[in-house]
């Protein structure tokens, strides 16, 4: 039966903890855990399983951990119920269902409370028909970009760390003091998502930030929402080494996608491509590439939706990294994608724009070959010019990209250049922050000030004396009248 509403005054937290109440003692239909990801890569069982409120990152041998849902649970329902019910939550009032994430929570966490959950609604991004870049640019009519940006802390990071401090949050009740804060490593958007999240929550965070290697609006957001931060001289695999040591000596929970908790809320992102697209699948799909779980996290939202019959197929998916941190590319160009995991090797990541994926060593490595081989994927890089290009290209259309969707786009050119995606094919780049958060290189690309770089696009502030003679020879200058 429906929960009736709660009394006057209370508010749609309580809503759903009188909700959780009545449930109590019920059976749920609906479970999962964690697994070694090398089960999932082989399709086997080894016996090896962990409950999702244990603390735990790795597997015994090392490698790391999936979420495992049972698929014969959720498949009793069947696709047209599934359909039903996330058309019916999108965008509601109803907590914690309005959430992109949470409207999806049975494919999430199915195991937590309403009550537990940590949500700003976030999700339900705008599936942006970029018409005018497209034909313009392209000659593509059906190209799409997913705005995963425009959510509560500028980037879809947001996604996995509602799941990630939800759980959290339920461990901290069921398990007092077993986890005394939540800290990351982070090239920016993880440690802005994780403050906010922990503040909303009234958890402890920490961050552990590369010193001067991030925009001045990705530090300023932490400061802002109370964390501990810390500003490290090193990179972002030395940040990524030290919060691993951290974490193992202290009850400081560990926030990054080796956590693979957050890739259960990033997924929702393709479900919610698919559901917009009224569940018909793009041809391909276009996703910057740094530590690679959101290449996994995609990957696995559309295998679920496949699986469960909500639609037929998977789209191809193309990785774009930044040519300053490419490992992976040169990895799938050394064996033309046949041996990505034999030929991989680290490297040194050089500074880049596109700073969130500004990764040498990512964790997720053997995710991101696992997605590939299953989408017949790809691999493309962009040079520091081609992704400042590609992203102001795409703003004179109306946008206003990250350097990061600069990778994605620049990445789509090359491609469609070389004809391997057709004008007709339906893409959709993904977009994964806001470029308010990098306003400062968008302003140096402007005003033709970074070195090495020529700004083709550049569309600097013309500087006029305060008489109309001088504004009218402005204006017809710029628009021929």
């Amino acid at each position: 039966l429906p929960a009736p509403r709660a009394a006057a005054g209370a508010d749609i937290r309580q809503e759903a903890h009188d909700r959780a109440s009545l449930d109590k003692g019920l059976p749920q239909p609906f479970a999962a855990k964690f697994v070694p990801l090398k089960d999932i890569q082989s399709g086997t069982t080894s016996g090896e399983s962990y409950p999702l409120d244990q603390v735990v990152y790795r597997a015994q041998d090392g490698g790391l951990l999936d979420v495992h849902h049972d698929m014969q649970a959720l498949a009793q329902y069947g696709p047209e119920y599934w359909r039903k019910v996330f058309s019916e939550r999108i965008g509601s009032t109803r907590w914690p269902y309005g959430s992109g994430v949470w409207s999806k929570k049975e494919w999430v966490l199915p195991g937590i409370s309403d009550d537990d959950i940590v949500s700003m609604f976030e999700g339900n991004s705008n599936l942006f028909w970029a018409e005018r870049f497209g034909k313009e640019t392209l000659g593509m009519s059906d190209l799409w970009v997913k705005q995963c940006g425009n959510s509560h802390t500028g980037s879809f990071k947001d996604l996995g760390m509602t799941a990630l401090v939800s759980q959290v949050n339920a461990i901290r009740k069921k398990k007092p003091g077993s986890i005394s804060a939540v800290g990351c490593a982070s090239t920016g958007d993880t440690s802005a998502a994780l403050s906010a999240y922990c503040a909303a929550a009234g958890i402890p965070s920490i961050v552990f930030l590369p010193a001067d290697k991030i925009s001045l609006a990705q530090l300023v957001q932490p400061i802002a929402n109370g964390a501990l931060v810390l500003s490290i001289d090193t990179d972002f695999d030395g940040c990524m080494k030290l919060i691993q040591e951290v974490t193992a000596a202290t009850p400081i929970y560990l926030a990054n996608s080796m956590n693979s908790l957050r890739l259960e809320g990033q997924k929702t992102a393709a479900i919610e491509i698919l559901q917009q697209f009224n569940w018909k699948v793009p041809k391909w799909v276009i996703i910057p590439g740094g530590n690679l779980g959101n290449v996994y996290a995609f990957y696995k939202g559309f295998k679920m939706c496949k699986e469960l019959g909500l639609v037929d197929s998977m789209p191809r998916m193309v990785v774009a990294q930044a040519q300053n941190a490419n490992p992976l590319y040169k990895a799938f160009q050394a064996t033309k994608g046949k041996d990505i995991k034999g030929s991989f090797s680290p490297v040194k990541a050089q500074t880049t724009f596109a700073s969130a994926i500004q990764i040498g060593d990512p964790v997720s490595i053997d995710r991101a070959i696992l997605a590939l081989q299953e989408t017949d994927g790809l691999v493309e890089e962009a040079t520091e010019e081609e992704l400042m290009d590609a992203a102001a290209r795409a703003d004179l259309t109306g946008m206003f990209n990250c350097p990061h969707t600069g990778v994605a786009l620049a990445a789509l050119m090359k491609l469609r250049e070389r004809k391997v995606i057709e004008a007709d094919d339906c893409t959709v780049v993904i977009s994964t922050a806001h470029g308010l958060k990098f306003t400062q290189s968008k302003t140096a690309y402007h005003a033709s000030e970074i070195q090495g770089i020529t700004s083709h696009f550049a569309n600097p502030p013309v500087k006029v004396k305060d008489q109309l003679g001088s504004v009218m020879d402005a204006i017809k200058n710029k628009f021929d009248i």
